[in-house]
């Protein structure tokens, strides 16, 4: 079995279709037996980001996210609190907050990250697109 860390637009991505998604991450978070994780940071952005209308989810966020991880068979990852202080010392490569938390949760898991953003290169966790 494998395991990846979604970003927040992958998860997206899937959800909407995975049209957006390049083959080799569709065929990575369908694979049966894959272990695909959707961090709570996710759950934060998406929250934000729908108080402040630049998305429109179909339900609050808690059901909205519950819904998708359970339908999906996704596990849902917490925070913890190595993975915020590990931002402490992350290289600037990437500025976003919620993009930098996600990588290091990614790198203290030892996991690779399922993203579109080519930032996520620069540090030492494999990006899947």
């Amino acid at each position: 079995m494998k395991a990846a860390l979604l970003d927040t637009n992958a998860f997206l991505f899937w959800i909407a279709g995975g049209t957006e998604l390049s083959e080799s991450a569709r065929a990575f978070i369908s694979k049966p037996g894959n272990e695909i994780w959707v961090s709570l940071v996710t759950a934060w952005e998406l929250a934000i980001k729908s108080n402040q209308g630049k998305i429109k989810l179909a339900s609050p966020v808690t059901r909205f996210m519950s819904q998708q991880v359970e339908s999906n068979g996704f596990r849902l990852m917490g925070i913890e609190l190595d993975d915020v202080a590990s931002v402490e010392t992350l290289p600037l490569h990437h500025r976003d907050p919620f993009d930098r938390l996600l990588i290091v949760q990614a790198a203290n898991r030892k996991l690779p990250v399922v993203t579109s953003d080519s930032a996520f290169s620069a540090y030492s966790i494999k990006r899947i697109w």
